[in-house]
């Protein structure tokens, strides 16, 4: 811990220098207009910084709501991304950091808040003001684009469940990652907070009743600059029965935003027919 500890103070220090010694402020919001604010003050001394959410929005009505440890997760991931060093990933690397994350915010929630969508989507959102704070790439698609399918079971006529009546599915759906000085983005990959991979169309097909009608890359979809933007993908399923189905999904309003001139790429839409 002690290495990845004294790596970070390395990396901020420098990073200090190379921005001027300015603050780093970053604001991105959500779908319903949510905003997530962040300020680094960065102390070159010593190579710690103070890592402020003030300005993010109250926690809302819905399940985006995200508890403290996710914004520190992230910040941890996205430090560890941005120091060209191979050291451990720990609690170390945030030994030089102090969170101030406001009670009551999207991102530290009343213990009443439902949060199940914080992990997986709001996540990605708080990674992505994040990497724009540090100026070090584009906007990913910042979602995970959970998509679930399934029916309810059966019962007997005593009350009791019927094995294997009804079932469930879920994935994660890729997009497009951010391009950065040097680089192209890449398309249709799962980026950031995801950690899971996207279901092989043929286990998919051959385990629920479900045809995978199209499964591409959404050319154009990326943002187009210098250095452009992946592009993000169209997957669509046809049902061979009646079934519930829900996505849980964000950038369907706002747009990932480029950075040094580069173009925001486009929002996802979800179609039901």
């Amino acid at each position: 811990m002690a290495n990845a500890e004294a790596c970070v103070r390395a990396f901020l220090v420098r990073t200090y220098h190379e921005t001027g010694g300015k603050p780093l402020h970053a604001l991105d919001h959500m779908d319903d207009g949510t905003p997530i604010e962040l300020t680094i003050t960065i102390n070159p001394t010593d190579g710690s910084a103070h890592v402020d959410f003030t300005g993010t929005g109250e926690e809302g009505y819905h399940s985006f709501n995200a508890p403290q440890a996710i914004a520190r997760s992230a910040t941890l991931y996205v430090l560890r991304c941005l120091i060209n060093q191979e050291i451990p990933l720990n609690e170390g690397c945030l030994r030089p950091l102090d969170f101030t994350i406001p009670k009551g915010t999207l991102l530290n929630p009343s213990p009443e808040a439902a949060v199940c969508a914080g992990n997986p989507i709001t996540s990605q959102r708080v990674t992505d003001v994040l990497i724009k704070a540090f100026e070090a790439c584009a906007a990913s698609q910042g979602d995970c684009n959970v998509f679930s399918l399934g029916i309810d079971g059966d019962f007997d006529p005593d009350g009791n469940a019927i094995p294997d009546s009804g079932f469930g599915f879920g994935e994660t759906i890729c997009g497009g990652s951010g391009a950065g000085p040097g680089w192209n983005g890449t398309s249709g990959v799962h980026i950031h907070m995801t950690n899971t991979r996207i279901t092989d169309p043929e286990m998919l097909e051959k385990r629920y009743p479900v045809l995978l009608r199209e499964f591409s890359i959404q050319e154009g979809s990326g943002g187009r600059g210098k250095w452009n933007g992946g592009n993000g993908i169209r997957r669509v399923y046809e049902f061979g029965r009646e079934v519930r189905a829900s996505i849980v999904s964000e950038r369907r309003v706002t747009r990932p935003y480029g950075m040094k001139g580069g173009q925001p790429g486009r929002s996802g839409v979800n179609y039901g027919v």
